[in-house]
């Protein structure tokens, strides 16, 4: 496995090892002992997945009480997965990074509690997994407008499909700091 830091502390990309041959590959997605070393210390309480289809744009989701560190990737297709630091009193407060996620390149993207999170579908169908470090809390979630004009995020699409809370987002600077994570 190989770990690769971003612009943003504590966001990383990783890369599993992977062991194909002609009849398909077989690679390891979690090993506790080995990410608790290299990822992170935090306990993955939840797993979910996500399908979509082609310009679907889920995000830029927090949560505020229960923060939730995510590890990410895709199982089938490909997304255009960003994380954003939005937490008050960060040296990077508002910057992104981004990374390409695909059923080809294998790549999963840790994404620490205290960051937005969204991603959007570049196949024509995404099969998107992830694992959670703290239960879905829906009282306590955020949603930062996915074209906020002073993030500047290049997304894929002009024109994404959006769920009515992503459509109705609000811009990262008019948020109350205090429904926003701290550093």
């Amino acid at each position: 496995m190989q770990t690769y830091t971003t612009e943003l502390p504590g966001v990383l990309i990783i890369e599993p090892k992977v062991f194909g041959d002609e009849r398909g590959y077989f690679m390891e997605t979690w090993n506790q002992e080995r990410y608790t070393n290299t990822v992170t210390s935090d306990q993955f309480v939840q797993d979910n997945v996500s399908f979509s289809r082609k310009g679907v744009l889920r995000g830029l989701h927090f949560q505020k009480i229960n923060p939730q560190g995510k590890l990410v990737y895709v199982l089938l297709g490909s997304v255009f997965d960003v994380a954003v630091d939005i937490r008050v009193g960060s040296p990077t407060f508002g910057q992104w990074t981004s990374v390409e996620l695909s059923a080809e390149n294998k790549r999963q993207f840790f994404i620490p509690a205290g960051f937005a999170h969204g991603f959007c579908v570049t196949s024509d169908t995404a099969l998107f997994a992830y694992k959670c470090t703290d239960k879905y809390n829906p009282q306590s979630e955020g949603s930062v407008l996915w074209n906020d004009p002073n993030l500047n995020i290049p997304w894929p699409t002009n024109t994404p499909e959006l769920s009515v809370k992503d459509t109705n987002g609000t811009k990262l600077i008019d948020f109350p700091k205090d429904l926003l994570p701290t550093y």
